[in-house]
């Protein structure tokens, strides 16, 4: 049997170790919920928003930001306490289309963003 090298040991070695090490998994926070959903229709007034997530989350470092139908732009307060996968937020809408516009950190570091289109009807 032929021997080796040191350095093709050491290349042998490293491939082995890399073949065999754990892959860390691209984990992003992926909404799975909304209230409202996409889509939907709710009454004006006061409007509980619910956003669900995949993962847990970074509720300090996360941002919701609500476009009103006038095209203005307001950040929401974030809800402290709750389920670590979940951000909520209350505001008291008026009839029209609204866009929820929210971004993430996942505890991975990963950071990801989207938008909840609604509408508000009259109440």
């Amino acid at each position: 049997m032929p021997i080796l090298s040191r350095s093709r040991r050491a290349v042998l070695a490293g491939g082995l170790v890399a073949a065999l090490s754990p892959v860390p998994a691209d984990a992003h926070a992926i909404l799975e919920a909304s209230e409202p959903a996409a889509g939907a229709a709710v009454p004006a007034g006061p409007v509980a928003l619910k956003l669900r997530f995949n993962s847990r989350i970074d509720r300090e470092r996360s941002r919701l930001t609500l476009t009103r139908p006038d095209q203005s732009k307001t950040v929401l307060p974030i809800d402290p306490g709750g389920p670590p996968d979940r951000l909520t937020s209350t505001a008291t809408l008026t009839p029209g289309a609204y866009v929820l516009r929210w971004q993430v950190l996942a505890v991975d570091g990963h950071i990801t963003r989207g938008d909840v289109p609604f509408t508000v009807t009259g109440s």
